[in-house]
């Protein structure tokens, strides 16, 4: 997708404040802390990444972006705040971006879990009630804007996944499929 001059990036961890996120994660440190880090990175995220690549017309592709952080947060904010969902909207109220196009991997949390492997350690994130927590927030707001999510079977094999990926981008951004793949 060269040709297309795209910039790939990632939320969290594409600024300073990533780092923060990511020490956050591991202490396992107060679950609205660490929603406030992740909001912060993507405030950072967006003015010195996004914006810039926006401005200059170029296409943006995140590993994760504002969907995920909804996802996650409002379920590790459950129990601890009246209504995370709300709570996190007034926070992006008015500054953040709404992506044009949303890829989700839909995937059984049990397989999700399969395929990490880091001898053991696991994020607090990553257990199966707390993914098919997750999942279910991801495919709620697919149903809310069926226009901007593309649901993708993830235990597909890569290589098709990547190609359809590709192919529905180069179809939104108007260059023809298969030219130039790099």
């Amino acid at each position: 997708m060269a040709d297309l001059n795209c910039l790939f990036t990632r939320e969290p961890g594409a600024t300073w404040i990533g780092k923060a996120v990511r020490q956050a994660i591991a202490d396992e440190s107060d679950p609205i802390s660490e929603a406030l880090l992740f909001v912060a990175d993507h405030a950072m995220h967006l003015k010195t990444v996004l914006r810039p690549a926006l401005a200059e017309g170029r296409i943006v592709i995140s590993d994760r972006f504002t969907d995920s952080r909804f996802a996650y947060q409002q379920v590790t904010l459950a129990g601890v705040i009246p209504d995370p969902r709300g709570w996190l909207t007034a926070l992006h109220e008015g500054w953040s971006l709404t992506p044009d196009l949303t890829f989700l991997l839909v995937i059984p949390p049990a397989s999700a879990l399969g395929r990490i492997d880091r001898g053991g350690r696991r994020e607090h994130f990553e257990r199966e009630e707390v993914l098919a927590a997750v999942q279910q927030e991801y495919l709620a707001r697919a149903e809310a804007e069926p226009e901007r999510f593309v649901l993708i079977d993830a235990e597909e094999e890569m290589e098709a996944i990547a190609s359809f990926v590709e192919d529905e981008i180069r179809r939104v951004c108007g260059s023809p499929a298969g030219q130039s793949r790099q």
